[in-house]
């Protein structure tokens, strides 16, 4: 599904000290970081910021904009001040020590900023909480969360005994003044200086294009693994040459160097024959690619980050890789993923069988998704995909937008949802751009929308990691405290409102009859077309046949994407039915796998 794409303008910052550091620093491979691109609340807000783009809002927002927005700000405070309440609780210390342990979690380099913060909010905070106010009343007297005129005040918390008003105008009168707390807004004009201008330009086109942000010889693939490098595309093996990347067809079959970065070339000095001629010819040799929202990109946020009880500076150590990544993990995903998973549960992914498959398929992937995605703004994402139709081989494309053409923030979501008219204009106009960027003999494999009515069915009474030292946040409280601040990911879904469940889904399953009707109708002339529905049932099932409860399928901290578990099990459904229905999309099995294996060992990693 999706992480709102509103929330960019609130990373921007710190991406662009992180990129400065990056220019000074990559000729080292290192992870650089800058104590500027630690901020966490910002990276709270943006954790807390999932609901999607507003109806006709196709890319983000203007980079640096005056003010953050002030729904993802009010979340952002409101965990950040409830991590600090339950620190100096669960660790019996004061509150100033609780600020201090959480600034000393996060990776070293990284801590500055965060003691800059505890210095400017510290002191206000640790008075509150002091004198035993929660951290709604907190962020209220701290103006991180406003109220608009006839507006209810939005509460995570059940209110205090007192009331949440006369709380707030307590807390306000002991503040007296907050003055010091308006300095962060500085934060929000650097691109106004001359010596950042250039790389905020390039900052927002990264953002805007999802291109990768180091990219020597432009040819959309990387050497660098974040900042939309190969975590989301296969690693390029000669980031100066634009004629080298993966997915390319060889050239000259490879007898001098890697044209495809496959890890095959040269030739076998027996019979004189090329390694890629001998081993990949005539292989059905295919990349995938998947266009996508957040669930493909595999949008996680750890729970330990928020969960005090398993807090600590290991829990902080990937911090640095998920914020370049925009808290996506694509590498773990369903359709793209090829690395171990270290979030939990484990990787399995149709790159990773594909490769099995076929070892000439090595590092041809493309992940071309975007946190918000729906099938409006997929329309400008996909110009990104990197295919020649004359020089590169067929690909496997997965178009996936499983909630965001009904999910939107808005109070009166039926009215801004996807219609089926809009739907069919916006998946047509994708497949006819697809067909003109395709090679040849490509596939496509549109999937239906999710029937989200399993998130609440499964998670409304259970305990948020934040709730869970005192028993005292549910996921329905989380859902009406997003909703109140119209940042939900799905009002349609994430309501106690069983109608408004219901016809979201309707409306959902009516999305999903188009893209049905499109694969049974439409004809195009590099690839065939086929539908199948998003695998949630399917999976459940698996899952509790092998002893697993069906909320563990959802993401815990968002309450609302599939997990790391979901996904290795949708990508065994998946598979399964390719094999049996459609094995021409597969391709063949190469005969010369172990071959393969024995020469080159791991192709060069990915």
């Amino acid at each position: 599904m999706q992480a709102h794409m509103r929330s960019s303008h609130l990373i921007v910052v710190c991406f662009v000290f992180f990129s400065l550091s990056f220019l000074r620093m990559r000729a080292s491979r290192q992870p650089f970081l800058n104590l500027f691109c630690i901020l966490w609340l910002l990276l709270l807000l943006k954790a807390a910021s999932c609901s999607p783009l507003p109806s006709g809002e196709d890319s983000p927002p203007p980079l640096l904009p005056s003010g953050l927005y002030k729904g993802h700000t009010c979340v952002g405070c409101v965990l950040v001040v409830s991590v600090i309440e339950q620190l100096a609780q669960w660790h019996n210390s004061t509150v100033k020590a609780a600020v201090e342990r959480l600034c000393n979690y996060i990776p070293e380099k990284l801590q500055g900023f965060c003691y800059i913060l505890a210095e400017l909010y510290g002191p206000h905070i640790a008075e509150l909480i002091d004198r035993e106010m929660n951290a709604d009343v907190v962020c209220h007297s701290l103006r991180l969360c406003k109220q608009d005129p006839g507006q209810p005040l939005c509460h995570l918390y059940p209110p205090p005994k007192v009331g949440l008003s006369t709380a707030i105008w307590k807390a306000k009168r002991i503040l007296k003044t907050s003055k010091d707390l308006k300095s962060t807004t500085r934060f929000s004009n650097l691109c106004a200086f001359p010596l950042l201008a250039n790389l905020c330009e390039k900052t927002k086109y990264v953002i805007r294009n999802k291109l990768p942000f180091e990219d020597f010889d432009g040819d959309k693939f990387s050497t660098f693994p974040t900042l939309r490098g190969y975590h989301w595309r296969g690693r390029d093996c000669d980031d100066r040459n634009t004629t080298v990347y993966p997915g390319r067809r060889p050239d000259n079959w490879d007898v001098k160097s890697d044209s495809n970065c496959n890890g095959i070339w040269g030739v076998d000095p027996k019979d004189g024959i090329p390694y890629e001629e001998k081993f990949c010819k005539g292989a059905d040799s295919r990349g995938v690619v998947l266009l996508g929202d957040s669930a493909g990109a595999h949008f996680h946020i750890p729970p330990e980050w928020m969960t005090v009880t398993q807090m600590s500076a290991k829990s902080f150590a990937n911090l640095p890789m998920a914020f370049t990544d925009e808290l996506d993990w694509p590498q773990f995903s369903e359709i793209t993923g090829f690395l171990n998973s270290t979030i939990g549960g484990w990787t399995d992914s149709l790159y990773l069988r594909l490769r099995r498959r076929n070892r000439c398929n090595h590092r041809d992937l493309q992940n071309i998704s975007q946190n918000g995605g729906s099938s409006r703004n997929l329309l400008n994402l996909m110009k990104s995909l990197a295919r020649n139709q004359l020089l590169d081989n067929p690909a496997i494309v997965i178009y996936a937008t499983i909630g965001n053409d009904v999910c939107n923030r808005n109070h009166d979501t039926l009215a801004h949802m996807t219609t089926p008219k809009e739907m069919l204009s916006n998946v047509m106009q994708a497949l006819r751009y697809l067909d003109s960027r395709l090679p040849n003999g490509s596939h496509v494999i549109l999937t239906g929308l999710v029937d989200g009515r399993f998130l609440w069915d499964n998670l409304h009474d259970r305990y948020h990691p934040l709730g869970q030292l005192n028993r005292d946040i549910t996921y329905s409280q989380l859902y009406s405290f997003l909703n109140c601040l119209e940042v939900s990911p799905c009002n349609g879904w994430l309501t106690p409102n069983e109608t408004l469940r219901n016809l979201t889904s309707e409306r959902a399953l009516q999305l999903s009859d188009v893209l049905k009707e499109i694969a049974r109708s439409e004809k195009f002339a590099n690839f065939d077309v086929f539908y199948m529905d998003f695998p949630l049932r399917q999976t459940a099932e698996e899952w509790r046949k092998m002893g697993g409860k069906p909320w563990q399928l959802i993401e815990p901290v968002d309450g609302f994407h599939p997990s790391q578990i979901a996904a290795a099990l949708g990508t065994s459904i998946t598979w399964q039915k390719a094999l049996h229905e459609w094995p021409q999309v597969l391709g063949r099995e190469n005969p010369f796998n172990d071959q393969i294996e024995a020469i080159f060992k791991d192709q060069g990693g990915h």
